[in-house]
């Protein structure tokens, strides 16, 4: 049975609301660290301090559930690597060791090592924002001390080099399914820097250049959606016949009803409705778009194949002008009827 891994938005009220409804299987959990020492890569709704850590911890660990912590900045400004930064971070890791995290997620090859040699007990992911795209990088993070790898999902629908991967290393291997960011999306590098300080600095920014100008594009051209590298509920079986260990639900900063339905789709292996209700993407294109999921059956075979060539190809710009309806509500209201 494929384990899965699901967010959380941050407080024990939505953690146990959370664990109150999902049904009884495999699954661990995840959620945002303290910002004041480490950023991430996503948007967090709260940042927590140790005593509500440990609270959330003994509450998981109460049920039988592995309890991960999100440090995955991109970038540290330097900082990790003066010996005050050093002495900080060291300190913190242990102290999440203390108190009982079963695992952290990590994108910097240092904080992989880190981990590795400061702790005995905490278990070292590393994160989709290292970039994890080929056999050799996998080798090198595993060589390094990871016992986990969240693989790049550019290469989601790349099933050969996800076959390689699997080959070559011994390490967990995650995919995350509900991801929707565009496919070799020019923005997403600079998109995480920008996170890893924002999460970290009080300092407001005027706007978010990046996510405005990734939204126009999709709207401008719906066909990006299609070619995002989400994988349906329904496909998530042939990903474990690649050996894929784990699949994780993307949308930490999501209502907990969100997360708990958008969880359940895909323990079920089965989604009815608009995809985009699933995915972990922006409410400007859910409300604007409507994507039926089930007329996406099959659709993964062509994607087992595809050169990924995609100006020689044209497959998803057809099936674009096919399934994605642009009035959500005119949809909705035949759907009732």
């Amino acid at each position: 049975m494929m384990k899965f891994s699901i967010p959380l938005p941050g407080t024990l009220d939505s953690e146990k609301e959370i664990f109150k409804n999902l049904p009884k299987r495999d699954y661990d959990v995840y959620m945002a660290g303290i910002s004041e020492f480490i950023g991430s890569g996503r948007a967090a709704l709260y940042s927590p301090f140790f005593d509500d850590i440990k609270e959330q911890v003994n509450y998981a660990h109460k049920h039988g559930i592995k309890f991960n912590l999100v440090l995955n900045s991109s970038c540290f400004g330097g900082k990790h690597l003066t010996f005050e930064g050093y002495k900080i971070l060291a300190r913190y890791i242990k102290k999440l060791e203390e108190i009982g995290v079963d695992g952290v997620i990590v994108s910097d090859p240092y904080l992989v090592e880190l981990v590795s040699k400061e702790t005995k007990n905490i278990e070292v992911c590393v994160s989709c924002i290292a970039h994890i795209d080929s056999p050799e990088k996998a080798k090198f993070f595993e060589k390094l001390g990871a016992s986990e790898i969240t693989l790049d999902t550019n290469i989601n629908r790349h099933f050969d080099i996800i076959e390689a991967i699997r080959d070559c290393v011994n390490c967990k291997l995650k995919v995350i399914a509900n991801e929707a960011c565009i496919y070799k999306c020019p923005f997403r590098y600079f998109h995480f820097n920008l996170f890893s300080h924002v999460t970290t600095s009080p300092e407001p920014i005027f706007g978010d250049y990046y996510f405005e100008r990734c939204i126009s594009l999709r709207v401008q051209d719906p066909s990006l959606i299609i070619k995002s590298p989400w994988i349906r509920p329904e496909d998530i079986k042939e990903y474990k016949k690649l050996g894929i260990d784990s699949v994780k639900i993307a949308g930490r900063s999501n209502t907990v009803e969100w997360i708990i339905n958008t969880a359940k789709s895909y323990m079920k292996g089965k989604y009815v409705g608009n995809l985009l209700d699933i995915l972990d993407c922006p409410n400007e294109l859910r409300d604007r778009f409507y994507i039926p999921n089930d007329k996406l059956d099959g659709v993964i075979e062509q994607w087992k194949q595809c050169s990924k060539f995609c100006h020689d190809c044209g497959f998803c710009n057809e099936l674009a002008k096919e399934v994605v309806k642009c009035d959500v509500n005119e949809v909705k209201s035949v759907e009732r009827c």
